[in-house]
């Protein structure tokens, strides 16, 4: 059963994938309240659909007090890497139980339980938590984001090569954030997955061997498996991380080293009710954006055909001197 015109407070709705799930919310009649930092990241949200802002911090308690008042939904996802994650987490949580909120969605990450790797057990004590309200509760358990790769893919047009710090045959499951949007807003909009805790991946878990093959089709012109080490790869990607971040996320890419990433999509399909976005068709879209001018409107036909043609000029032969 659908909630008439729920207000949802989305924390980060301004970031790169909390951002994803305002137009999802939108289009099932939400309104939006952005928890945002400033008035930039308030801007920002606006355009993403938000109708009311409440500029907060999570680690300022007062602030959370005041932007659940008159919620009736909370999306909520960590800050990546932080080391006060949980405590934020958790903070937000009972801040929406006593303000009597009464679904909440936590973006949570695939594997929780893995203490090995801190920033996914930095979600257990917020998932506990949710476990001691009378909320409903939604836990997502979303596998590696393919947004990652849209984040290297200027460097793989440019350079040809996508590189990570971890060997180019280790396994990975991932999964588009626009589909964990879609089911966050289903969570926060309808009763059907009230309660329930969900791994969230697409289907296959792949290699970036096979990742760049991918990448070749999509793009016309061979794209290489690269494999930097972490200082080299952390180094080009300037991530706005502290040295303890990094410490942090150089562990996560050490486990895949050694295990890769294991996930299914059975869920995530079941909870759709369609098959999840593809690893592959993710790339082609990539591409499709790379050679599409910004004032075309998206016709696939002239897409496909541009495409094509800009694949017969990299192939051409020069003529001999």
């Amino acid at each position: 059963m659908r909630t008439p015109s729920p207000t949802v407070l989305v924390v980060g709705a301004a970031g790169r994938v909390a951002g994803l799930v305002v137009p999802e919310l939108v289009g099932r009649n939400a309104r939006i309240r952005a928890l945002v930092r400033d008035a930039a990241s308030a801007e920002k949200a606006r355009k993403a659909g938000a109708s009311e802002i409440a500029i907060g911090d999570l680690r300022n308690h007062q602030s959370l007090e005041q932007a659940v008042k008159g919620i009736d939904g909370v999306f909520h996802i960590g800050p990546a890497f932080a080391a006060d994650e949980a405590a934020m987490g958790v903070a937000m949580v009972e801040a929406a139980a006593r303000a009597g909120v009464r679904k909440f969605v936590f973006s949570s990450v695939i594997q929780p339980t893995n203490t090995r790797l801190e920033n996914h057990a930095s979600k257990v004590p917020v998932e506990a938590a949710l476990y001691s309200t009378n909320m409903e509760y939604t836990i997502l358990h979303p596998a590696n984001f393919m947004q990652n790769i849209a984040a290297a893919w200027p460097s793989v047009v440019e350079h040809g090569v996508f590189a990570e710090p971890f060997p180019k045959t280790a396994k990975l499951a991932r999964v588009d954030y626009r589909d964990i949007a879609e089911v966050a807003a289903i969570a926060l909009t309808e009763s059907r997955l009230s309660y329930a805790t969900l791994e969230l991946c697409a289907d296959g878990m792949h290699s970036r061997e096979e990742v760049v093959a991918m990448m070749s089709e999509a793009l016309g012109r061979p794209v290489s498996a690269g494999e930097p080490t972490f200082q080299d790869w952390a180094a080009k990607a300037r991530l706005p991380y502290t040295d303890r971040q990094l410490q942090m996320l150089a562990k996560v890419h050490s486990h895949y080293a050694k295990y890769g990433l294991g996930g299914n999509s059975l869920t995530l399909r079941a909870v759709l009710g369609r098959e999840p976005r593809s690893l592959r068709s993710f790339i082609r879209e990539l591409a499709l954006q790379t050679y599409m001018p910004p004032d075309r409107p998206h016709n696939n036909a002239y897409a496909y055909f541009l495409i094509r043609r800009l694949r017969c000029k990299h192939h051409r032969t020069k003529p001999s001197s």
